[in-house]
């Protein structure tokens, strides 16, 4: 796969995701890996109206290449990389129901959502969490990085943040975060209509 079909996946991925109002503004940001580099979408681009030159070329190790200034959120997309060689592409977003389901008290932080079907756990395996610092600060950036150490998952869910899931193309980190997210709706509903949190493991 060439660069540019790897950019119009990109964009095809965050405009499926605004449509499906999975984003809102300008406050999600995805990244992909090509030729030892790491393209992630610039700071303030709207998923719904993202073209191949809101992409920012960085280096593995986070220096800025070419293109238009990074997101903020870079170093995150980069410590997940550097945790797992299987992925290839990581997707930020601040859903609505992983945000939500971040703020139930006694979350596991090694598998911090329920495995009320068994889809989230054939797809993504174990969910880590990471605690709250303020978005874009070092804080949350060095908190974001043990995490990967402590836990070798392929997605974690930010307290009151959101989540960020990896994959091995961007199309897989899509279907990765789309699953994390209907996870996390139906943990949501459980706990709310019934005060059941669901349950950790499905049985054999």
């Amino acid at each position: 796969m060439d660069w540019g079909t790897h950019v119009a996946e990109a964009v095809e991925a965050a405009r499926f995701l605004f449509l499906r109002n999975k984003v809102s503004g300008s406050s999600a940001n995805l990244s992909f890996l090509y030729g030892g580099k790491c393209y992630i979408t610039c700071s303030g681009a709207c998923f719904g109206r993202l073209e191949k030159e809101d992409f920012s070329e960085l280096t593995m190790e986070g220096e800025w290449v070419s293109g238009k200034k990074p997101s903020k959120e870079w170093p995150v997309h980069l410590a997940l990389y550097q945790s797992r060689q299987d992925i290839q592409a990581v997707i930020h977003t601040h859903g609505r129901y992983g945000v939500l389901w971040s703020f139930e008290a006694k979350l596991d932080p090694d598998d911090c959502i329920p495995h009320n079907t068994p889809y989230l756990q054939m797809k993504v395996g174990k969910v880590g969490l990471v605690d709250y610092h303020m978005p874009g600060s070092r804080e949350l950036f060095e908190a974001f990085k043990a995490r990967t150490h402590q836990c070798k998952a392929k997605a974690y869910l930010l307290k009151q943040h959101g989540p960020i899931v990896g994959g091995s193309c961007v199309m897989d980190a899509f279907y990765n975060l789309e699953e994390l997210e209907e996870a996390c709706a139906i943990a949501w509903g459980l706990q709310k209509t019934s005060g059941h949190k669901g349950i950790k493991q499905r049985p054999a």
